[in-house]
């Protein structure tokens, strides 16, 4: 099950972190790996992980907030099977502390990037048929996160975007799906959490907004993405998976 032999993926913000385990285990199970970054050189590291366990991966430099440089890549790179759009960024901050120019850099990244990269691969699925399109969305795409104003407003976008093009390609054999992590134990998050004056203290606080008491690790959010990617996921499109260890149950 979940295989993905002679299917062709492209990763977004594949450098490190979700990006890099959805890669890797893409590249496990079969598939051919464009791994897509703006930091060559955490995206070519990604590839040389891949290609040491014997996967098969290229690179690609592209800020996916560029709608030209989006186009302009789709024209050099074969098909898609798979496109996974997890390229994103974060900002802490309410409406006092959040300005326009805060959540226009987050728009352009966090919406305007899958938006790009849709544009750019979706219509060459459509026309053959098939094709998976996995985006990356957070818990605050689906209920709202305290003091995270710009970066719900925007993962809501993308919970948005996913359900649209579901309902809009419903019949065309493409399908849609989100996944929304609630914390996950990037090495970003933990970069963040020893900036604080007690780090131990951050994480304890951190992992326990998951009912389960731990953040969730990159490579099971890559499980998911594995699961969507495949044939056997067939039936599941339009869908917003909750990996949140049960933070929003309560919600």
């Amino acid at each position: 099950m979940f295989k993905l032999t002679s299917k062709i993926a492209l990763v977004t913000g594949a450098g490190s972190g979700i990006g890099r385990a959805i890669a890797q285990t893409l590249a496990q199970a079969g598939a051919h790996v464009w791994v897509v970054d703006r930091d060559v050189a955490a995206g070519a590291s990604t590839v040389t992980l891949i290609r040491d366990a014997q996967g098969h991966a290229d690179f690609a430099a592209l800020d996916v907030s560029n709608d030209a440089d989006t186009l302009a890549l789709a024209t050099h790179l074969p098909a898609l099977d798979i496109l996974v759009n997890n390229a994103g960024i974060g900002h802490v901050g309410n409406l006092l502390t959040t300005t326009a120019v805060d959540l226009d850099r987050l728009h352009a990244v966090n919406v305007r990037g899958p938006f790009n990269l849709c544009k750019a691969f979706v219509p060459a699925m459509l026309t053959r048929g098939v094709g998976s399109v996995i985006n990356l969305a957070s818990i605050g795409g689906v209920v709202a996160v305290r003091d995270r104003l710009a970066y719900t407003v925007t993962k809501h976008a993308v919970t948005g975007l996913t359900r649209s093009l579901a309902l809009d390609h419903s019949h065309t054999g493409v399908r849609f799906n989100a996944i929304c992590p609630g914390r996950v134990e990037t090495p970003f998050v933990q970069s963040r959490i020893a900036e604080y004056p007690d780090p131990e203290k951050a994480y304890r606080d951190m992992a326990s907004t998951q009912l389960n008491g731990r953040m969730a690790r990159p490579d099971e959010i890559a499980a998911a993405a594995l699961y969507l990617a495949s044939d056997e996921a067939f039936m599941v499109t339009g869908s917003c998976l909750m990996i949140d260890g049960g933070w929003s149950a309560g919600k």
